[in-house]
């Protein structure tokens, strides 16, 4: 084995020793209760999306044969970005191949410091992202990291670089994936205001779940032009690509500078179109909405009654924190040998101490459903 090859097997054993290696699931493994998932609406299998992507495909052909740029530009492309717009409130919007790709490539390409002058200020939550930070890195952009949504902190790094005259930039998720818990948007956007900061949301995990038509937390505020609004198709609309809803001039600044849009092909029209009808459902599923929600308090009442650690989850996604990489794959080994599918969570994607089951409730589960998890997690404080 050559020297580089020896040292990849070495990081894979360090890995392995730790209780960090990840392995693929096994794809054949079917009957089982899934929570491992983001499919929070339970719309991935609906006909009506396999229905629009059959018929997307019969019109326009399974692939987009080049970049938006170039052949891939079709009218059902064109129509879910309007619907987009329309529906959270910007003047335009701008769709990617994933929700990752989307963060990375937009927030590099609107912290572009040969575009903006100087290297901005960004000022991120602590707990965001992965592909956020990758966002970050990408552009050389060093980050002003606020406790998690500790709007006080975040205030005071504002004014601490009040004088500096650097663009700045505010990153947050809106649902925060690993966590459960919320952001106040509205608050953000003020302090942004108040700043003259850009404020980048991610709504990955609140497209679907929450707003008055179910279309994220950012449906509720009236945004500024400064907003730009992320998201996803690939969770709560059971497909898969990226959404950002912004002004004209960012979406035009984005269509030339995002390399992630400007050299990737555009995404399959089969699966936009199941993306805009998804979308389309979204106003309808009230009922489920608050069925889902009302479901995942229970279960962390549930879980606390039986001393496990929900940490600050007030959403659809609930973790149990367990602590150790070791302890958590044992229960999710444990759970599975029961049927029941959940993730493992481990550093690096959490921090140390704080490795964790993440369950990914469906609008999908049963009560009765709950009940089997509950039953199945009795034991373990």
């Amino acid at each position: 084995m050559t020297d580089i090859l020896e040292r990849y097997a070495a990081a894979m054993t360090s890995l392995a020793a730790q209780g960090l290696l990840r392995r693929l699931p096994d794809a054949a493994a079917t009957g089982q209760l899934d929570f491992s998932g983001n499919d929070y609406m339970g719309l991935a299998k609906r006909p009506e999306l396999v229905d629009a992507a059959l018929e997307a495909g019969r019109k326009y052909g399974a692939g987009s044969t080049g970049s938006r740029l170039l052949s891939g530009n079709t009218p059902v492309h064109t129509a879910f970005e309007a619907r987009i717009a329309a529906d959270k409130g910007t003047e335009a919007a701008l769709i990617f191949a994933s929700g990752y790709q989307t963060n990375a490539s937009c927030i590099a390409a609107l912290l572009d410091r040969t575009v903006l002058g100087a290297e901005p200020l960004v000022f991120a939550d602590k707990l965001n992202h992965a592909s956020m930070h990758l966002g970050c890195a990408l552009a050389g952009a060093r980050q002003l990291r606020y406790r998690h949504l500790d709007l006080s902190h975040l205030k005071a790094l504002l004014e601490k670089h009040a004088d500096e005259d650097r663009p700045r930039v505010i990153l947050s998720e809106s649902v925060f994936g690993m966590d459960g818990d919320q952001a106040d948007v509205a608050a953000l956007q003020a302090l942004a205001l108040e700043h003259g900061a850009l404020l980048y949301v991610d709504e990955a995990h609140a497209t679907g779940v929450f707003g008055p038509r179910g279309f994220g937390l950012c449906e509720a505020v009236e945004l500024a032009t400064t907003t730009v609004v992320m998201g996803t198709m690939s969770k709560a609309l059971g497909t898969s690509g990226g959404y950002v809803a912004c002004s004209r001039l960012v979406r035009d600044y984005l269509i030339n500078k995002s390399g992630g849009f400007i050299f990737s092909t555009a995404p399959s029209p089969l699966v936009v179109a199941a993306g805009l009808s998804a979308w389309e459902l979204l106003p309808g599923l009230d009922a489920e909405r608050r069925a889902l929600l009302a479901r995942a308090e229970r279960l962390r009442q549930g879980l606390r009654k039986l001393g496990l650690d929900p940490g600050g989850s007030t959403t659809h996604i609930v973790p149990v924190i367990l602590g150790t990489p070791e302890r958590t794959l044992a229960v999710k080994e444990r759970l599975a040998q029961r049927g029941i599918l959940v993730s493992a969570v481990r550093p690096p994607t959490v921090p140390q101490g704080t490795s964790r089951l993440r369950l990914g409730l469906s609008a999908a589960h049963t009560d009765a459903d709950m009940a089997r998890l509950l039953d199945a997690l009795g034991g373990l404080a």
